[in-house]
């Protein structure tokens, strides 16, 4: 197989994959392996810039706002996803490009919550829209009647802010995740894949 044949294979397989995940909630392959077709189809796409399509799923976002799960609503600044990184190296080199630039940069780490990335709005401190990232530039799909009955979820600030938006993750905890498909297998139906899916399927549920 040539590199040309084997970049187009990645994307199409990626793509589909990307699909089941982000639209469907229902992933077939795992993290890691999906992971690792991410890293040689960017690897193969750097080694051969000749070759590079803004149709890649390497410049995607993820998913994809679906019209028939709900409104879609535009997003007011692009709701951009993190890069991955499967090394210490490529770690090393993304420090070494911001200090080149900001010698005084201050990192902060944090634990990465696997959830589905949401925008809160708020207006005059009352929580008005809730929205998922949908494509991320665009459009995300409407999912405020689900948000409001998250209990984390403030439907009022203490302020009276007169616009802000708040952006974060919805996720489910494991033992949750295990409860709702405990009561799934009992009721004889399919179940959720992991907590992220189970999350994003109910928060996306339109009944």
């Amino acid at each position: 197989m040539d590199v040309r044949q084997e970049i187009q294979e990645l994307r199409e397989l990626i793509k589909y994959h990307n699909d089941r995940y982000y639209n469907q909630d229902d992933p077939e392959i795992s993290d890691y392996e999906y992971d690792k077709l991410s890293q040689r189809l960017r690897k193969l796409e750097q080694e051969h810039p000749e070759l590079d399509s803004p149709d890649s799923p390497t410049k995607d976002i993820g998913g994809k706002a679906k019209r028939e799960a709900g409104v879609l609503v535009r997003h007011n600044v692009p709701m951009l996803s993190l890069q991955d990184v499967f090394n210490k190296e490529e770690v090393f080199s993304f420090v070494e490009k911001i200090l080149s630039v900001r010698k005084d940069t201050v990192f902060i780490v944090e634990r990465k919550i696997d959830g589905l990335s949401v925008a809160l709005r708020y207006t005059d401190g009352k929580l008005t829209t809730g929205i998922t990232r949908g494509d991320g530039v665009s459009y995300g799909e409407d999912v405020t009647d689900n948000i409001k009955v998250i209990k984390d979820v403030k439907h009022s600030l203490k302020d009276n802010v007169p616009y802000i938006e708040i952006r974060g993750e919805v996720y489910m905890k494991t033992e949750d995740f295990d409860e709702v498909n405990r009561k799934l297998e009992v009721a004889g139906k399919k179940l959720f894949a992991n907590p992220r899916n189970c999350a994003a399927g109910t928060l996306r549920q339109l009944d």
